[in-house]
Order: structure tokens, then C-alpha cells, then sequence
């Protein structure tokens, strides 16, 4: 069973299936699939969601590939619900976060 954050949507989970089988993927080939059944845009938007909270890795040329975190999502192996994205990854253009647990340095 996947345990996925508030922030996740429906088309986050056909992303990273996507994905995974795929081993790459751009969101007009996802679209172009049938299998993520969104708008490119959207699909695109929902990527950058999900390289934020470590689930994709965006090589760049608007190409992802599925991280060692989204494979483990996607295995029911973590619950993306307790996550915050700094405690993940440092990504330099996040800025402090509301959080009353996140430590200021």
C-alpha cells in the first residue's frame, strides 16, 4: 500500500509509473502515452512537485527519471506524508520553511 502526502495528486502515482517502467520520461511523451491521461503542462508542473519532494530527478532538456525515494514510494516502503522537503534534499532555491521544526542555521 503507497502511503502518499497531502500534496500528492493522482497523477503524481501514473508519473512515477510511468517512469519506472520507462526508465526516463518527458512529460509530452507521458501524455503521448495514454497512461498519464493530463495536459502536458500539467504533467510538467507535477514533475517539478515531485523533484521537490525527492521523488524525481530532472536531468534537465525537460527529462526525469525516477529516484531511489520514488521507487520506494512507489514500493509502499515510505510515507511521503511526514516528509519535508528539506529534510530530503537541499535544492538552493527553497527558502525557509514555515515549519516550527525547521532549524535556521
Amino acid at each position: 500500500m503507497r502511503y502518499s502526502g497531502d500534496w500528492m495528486v493522482l497523477a503524481d502515482d501514473r508519473i512515477l509509473e510511468y517512469i519506472r517502467s520507462n526508465e526516463s520520461g518527458r512529460p509530452k511523451a507521458m501524455k503521448d502515452s495514454g497512461y498519464v491521461r493530463y495536459t502536458r503542462s500539467y504533467i510538467s508542473q507535477r514533475c517539478k512537485k515531485l523533484v521537490e519532494h525527492g521523488l524525481l530527478r530532472d536531468l534537465g532538456n525537460g527529462v526525469y527519471t525516477i529516484t531511489e525515494r520514488g521507487e520506494r514510494y512507489l514500493d509502499g516502503e515510505i510515507d511521503t506524508s511526514e516528509d519535508r522537503p528539506d529534510e530530503i534534499e537541499s535544492h538552493g532555491n527553497s527558502g525557509p520553511s514555515a515549519d516550527e521544526n525547521h532549524e535556521q542555521v
